[in-house]
């Protein structure tokens, strides 16, 4: 197989496959039932913070604290210039699998850096009293090491 036809390979194989990088459905639950009788999931807990969430009532409970959107919305130019030099590697021999895996593993890096350092609303007495941090988003450190990402075949679209 010549270097042309491996590079041709590999682009195909990048053009089918994705990295989705986050908390994936089916995560063991995180915490046990609150008031509602349900087990938490990691992805539960992230989708809270990520978007927050309101009482019945209309008020605010848990504020948003977008970790997932700033970790690329604060990092864009050094994401872009990540991506372009993986894909240079293409042409010395390194393949779609490895790309996306070490696409995954570096936007996981950030993930975890901005829950660890990022700009959030701060807790509230109540929740820095009962968990005795006031660090948001970060309690027990399963959020912060539950990040986690796959490689999968892009979705048909037809």
């Amino acid at each position: 197989m010549t270097q042309f036809d491996k590079l041709k390979k590999e682009l195909t194989e990048l053009s089918r496959l994705q990295v989705r990088i986050g908390y994936q459905q089916g995560d063991l639950p995180a915490r046990q039932a609150g008031k509602s009788g349900k087990n938490a999931t990691l992805l539960d807990i992230a989708v809270w913070n990520e978007l927050g969430t309101q009482t019945k009532d209309g008020k605010q409970h848990i504020p948003p604290r977008p970790f997932l959107r700033q970790s690329v919305d604060n990092n864009q130019q050094q994401i872009s210039d990540f991506i372009k030099k993986e894909l240079a590697g293409l042409g010395n021999g390194k393949t779609a699998q490895q790309i996306l895996q070490r696409l995954g593993t570096y936007q996981k890096g950030l993930i975890q850096q901005e829950i660890q350092k990022g700009d959030f609303t701060p807790n509230a007495p109540s929740t820095i009293k009962k968990k005795k941090s006031a660090a948001p988003l970060i309690d027990t450190g399963r959020l912060m090491q539950g990040v986690n990402f796959v490689i999968e075949e892009k979705p048909n679209d037809s």
